[in-house]
């Protein structure tokens, strides 16, 4: 038999057939490759949520109690039996819905102590990041110990070096006499409030007692709302009985009504928590975000010109009768744009916010419905508070003068009205926003000069209705202090009647206006302020 061929290599028929495994197209090693893989990393995965778990619990369940607050029990009892929100309901009533991110919150988780009693972080009013704390009162009384004092200063901190404006909402016992173990060379949040000022709008809520520390955040404020039901003092009932045996009660010693009509110390009333917070709202609509800022506009359907036929009907031109400057006002701005501030203190002059042809402006204007008009102590510190809080943030302000002159008399005098009222000329002085000026009926002595009258006071332009009077006092009373005889009286008192036309003539004022163009010349002073 011939002799058999031995197999050669590239015999392929004659190769071995076991299946190599590396033999598989790559396609599907890559997909067993993968399959190991992922099944490792699942494994991994796996292992590593579980071993998270714990820990994330740990979070959740220190969260839940930082943000329980007092508990039922003392919510109900201080809070929504009183007809009141709690601390976090008034947070979230204040920013616009799912806007808040609150800091700070495991302050206290230490301690046990909920949030520390402060509720506080940034959120969203009207689209503007805004920051804003509120004391809670179910937690020992809403008073400031250590953490308290550091998140109070933390968001003032952010609100300066971010530009936004800061809401504080105060109900609280003030500082907490037990917390003994903080303190030393650190700074606080009076400090921070105290430098933030001027920097950004800044409002404050009184929505219940307020004590000592956390009180003092009202006057470092620009604008302070409390409740009617509310009260703030430096010190409580307790304290002045044993400090000087007194008896008060809360509304006595510093209720709503004794701080916003005798003290001054707050600025408007409300007759709940919900109108507070939406006055909040409102009153930083009228404002920038920052000193410097661009000013807000707002279209409330009436931004355009239009005669004001009657004003002639609701002011009289004999000067010595009353009218309510309210009247004018609501129909000089834009339509139901007026926030008037504090008008329950002062009311001899009013002072508020507004929208004119769509552009946020100041008004402060005499009322001749108190007083006739006169400036007294308490109308000059409303305005000049209004005026400098107003000179950080550059809205134009315009002055309606409808005055006698300043408050005279003892009582006048021992208020302090002359140093009262220069300084409220100052405060109008050194404004470097634009100033429109108009006077209405009678302008006189130094009343005209708080009022921007002055020629020379950088107004933007300077208007006088027809058929005032002015001078260096009302003729009548003068006259009789002078022992004029009837000629000269007679003299005098025509003198100042003519007193407007004069004043045109030698460009005192731009221009004599009639009452039905008020706000169309008002209108157009505002238009020459594009470069501002």
């Amino acid at each position: 038999m011939p002799d058999q061929e031995s197999p050669t290599l590239n015999d392929s028929s004659k190769t071995d057939k076991r299946i190599d495994p590396k033999s598989k197209s790559d396609p599907q090693r890559k997909k067993d490759a993968k399959t190991k893989k992922q099944i490792r990393l699942e494994k991994q995965a796996a292992e590593n949520r579980a071993a998270w778990q714990p820990i994330q619990s740990e979070l959740r369940e220190r969260r839940e109690r930082m943000t329980a607050m007092g508990g039922p029990e003392r919510i109900k009892k201080y809070m929504h039996d009183c007809g009141k929100l709690h601390a976090r309901q008034r947070i979230a009533a204040l920013f616009d819905p799912g806007t808040f991110r609150e800091i700070g919150q495991l302050v206290g988780t230490i301690n046990g102590i909920p949030a520390e009693g402060f509720i506080c972080g940034s959120g969203k009013i009207n689209g503007r990041t805004v920051m804003a704390g509120a004391e809670d009162f179910t937690v020992l009384g809403g008073s400031i110990g250590g953490g308290g004092t550091a998140k109070r200063y933390r968001i003032a901190e952010i609100a300066m070096q971010e530009q936004v404006p800061l809401v504080m909402i105060l109900e609280g016992a003030g500082h907490r006499l037990t917390d003994t173990d903080e303190g030393g060379r650190m700074p606080n949040d009076l400090l921070a409030m105290a430098d933030l000022s001027g920097h950004v709008p800044m409002v404050c809520l009184v929505l219940g007692a307020s004590a000592g520390h956390g009180a003092l955040a009202a006057p470092l404020s620009d604008f302070v709302i409390m409740g009617e039901y509310a009260s703030m003092f430096t010190g409580g009932p307790p304290l002045v009985k044993a400090a000087t045996g007194e008896d008060v009660t809360k509304e006595e010693l510093g209720g709503a009504k004794i701080c916003a009509e005798i003290a001054g110390s707050a600025h408007n009333v409300t007759p709940d928590d919900e109108s507070a917070i939406a006055l909040a709202r409102e009153y930083l609509s009228y404002f920038p975000q920052y000193r410097g800022g661009p000013l807000p506009s707002c279209d409330h359907g009436d931004t355009g010109p239009r005669a004001l036929d009657d004003l002639v009907e609701i002011m009289p031109p004999d000067d010595r009768k009353p009218y309510d400057i309210h009247e004018v006002i609501e129909r000089l701005v834009d339509r139901d744009s007026f926030l008037e501030v504090q008008p329950g203190y002062g009311r001899a002059i009013v002072v508020g916010l507004a929208f004119l042809g769509g552009r946020a402006v100041g008004l402060v204007a005499n009322n001749p419905s108190r007083y006739a008009g006169a400036v007294d102590a308490d109308a000059a510190i409303k305005a000049t508070d209004f005026l400098e809080n107003l000179g950080h943030f550059g809205h134009p302000v315009i002055f309606l003068a409808d005055n006698p002159g300043v408050m005279a008399g003892t009582r006048a005098e021992r208020s302090g009205i002359l140093k009262w009222g220069g300084k409220m000329f100052r405060a109008e002085r050194r404004l470097k926003n634009a100033k429109i000026h108009v006077t209405l009926r009678k302008s006189f002595g130094f009343g005209a000069v708080t009022m921007a009258q002055n020629p020379g006071d950088r107004q933007t332009l300077s208007f006088s209705l027809p058929g005032v009077t002015m001078g260096a006092m009302p003729a009548a009373s003068g006259g009789r202090s002078a022992k004029l005889d009837a000629e000269a009286q007679a003299k005098a008192e025509a003198e100042q009647a003519a007193g407007p036309y004069k004043m045109a003539h030698r460009l005192v004022y731009d221009d004599i206006i009639d009452p039905s163009e008020l706000r169309n010349r008002i209108l157009d002073g505002l238009s020459i302020l594009e470069t501002r």
